[in-house]
């Protein structure tokens, strides 16, 4: 019975980008600086005013993918500092800097830490994450260390939405897909986790501290 689980039977499976760290439209005075642009040069904002990018339009309607949308601001930033940029892995690193913890969600880490500290597994399933920060990242991110299992596509060439995304991260965690909440700022990526049984949570890049907050209840409630 759901009343009888212990806290290691449940999980808490969070996205990265978007979700623990802040989005790349959030950071845009952060992208500038550390890139030496003036301030105001970035301009696209993605789910903050989507009526203003198109090309964000294009991503939600999945005319595009998410890969096809960020390559594409790589290549723009990259041009306005007179440089051809091929990897989305240049345009995070050179735009985020040294500074890590500055990009990262205080809700996401405030939400990690109360995770497991009940004693929760905590998992992260991300379609990117060395890919975009490097292989380093991990190293110079000791939050990351609180996890059980990163199930990155970079390695697997398995994105999400594709079922066996996250068939993959809860059998590595081992639970069960109905004893795991998986939280995600792409609705794609959250509906593709309902269709395989996972408690679900669409994360609100506006108001993240609400949707981490719904994440922990309904854990408590599996």
């Amino acid at each position: 019975m759901s009343d009888a689980l212990r806290p290691e039977d449940k999980a808490l499976i969070l996205d990265f980008g978007g979700v623990i760290s802040r989005t790349l439209f959030e950071t845009h005075a952060l992208s500038e600086a550390a890139l030496g642009l003036a301030a105001g040069t970035l301009t696209w904002q993605g789910p903050f005013a989507p009526e203003t990018d198109a090309l964000w339009q294009a991503m939600q309607a999945d005319q595009i993918s998410e890969r096809d949308y960020w390559m594409q601001r790589t290549r723009e930033v990259g041009r306005l500092l007179g440089e051809d940029w091929t990897e989305m892995q240049t345009f995070v690193q050179r735009a985020r800097g040294a500074d890590v913890q500055a990009v990262i969600r205080p809700e996401a880490v405030a939400a990690i830490h109360q995770a497991k500290a009940l004693g929760y597994k905590l998992g992260i399933l991300s379609n990117e994450l060395d890919l975009f920060y490097g292989a380093d990242f991990r190293e110079r991110l000791p939050l990351l260390q609180q996890f059980d299992v990163i199930v990155d596509a970079t390695y697997t060439q398995i994105l999400k939405p594709d079922p066996r995304a996250y068939q993959a991260c809860v059998q590595a965690l081992g639970v069960r897909a109905d004893h795991a909440v998986f939280v995600d700022d792409q609705l794609r990526n959250v509906l593709g986790a309902q269709r395989c049984g996972l408690a679900v949570v669409h994360l609100d890049v506006c108001q993240p501290g609400a949707g981490f907050a719904t994440a922990l209840q309904l854990l408590a409630a599996l």
